[in-house]
């Protein structure tokens, strides 16, 4: 929920929901709600704190919960457009995951 492409994500999501009603859209918050309070917004079903974030250093907290997800999901859709950034890093350590056959990567082409 901090950038344009978790967005665009929430908003198709949502609109799958429409025809597929037991699909579940989370809010994942890189910080402790205890110390950052957070609205859920419209058509989200739950808001989710990362297990293994309690003590993670604010600067590092929205990488590390992106890593986190990605050992919690099995299908990620991802599209990223500069090669040395974190989304890029992240992109990597899933498509290793997804050569384990622990995952499922689809690239968006910029």
């Amino acid at each position: 929920n901090y950038g344009g492409f978790d967005r665009i994500a929430a908003r198709a999501v949502k609109q799958l929901k429409v025809k597929y009603p037991q699909i579940k859209l989370f809010l994942v918050t890189p910080y402790h709600p205890a110390g950052r309070h957070v609205e859920l917004p419209e058509g989200f079903d739950e808001i989710f704190f990362p297990m293994g974030m309690e003590n993670t250093p604010k600067r590092v907290a929205i990488v590390k919960a992106n890593h986190l997800m990605v050992d919690y999901v099995d299908y990620l859709v991802a599209h990223v457009w500069h090669p040395g950034s974190n989304s890029s890093k992240l992109l990597e350590y899933a498509q290793k995951k997804e050569i384990r056959g622990e995952l499922t990567v689809h690239l968006l082409s910029p």
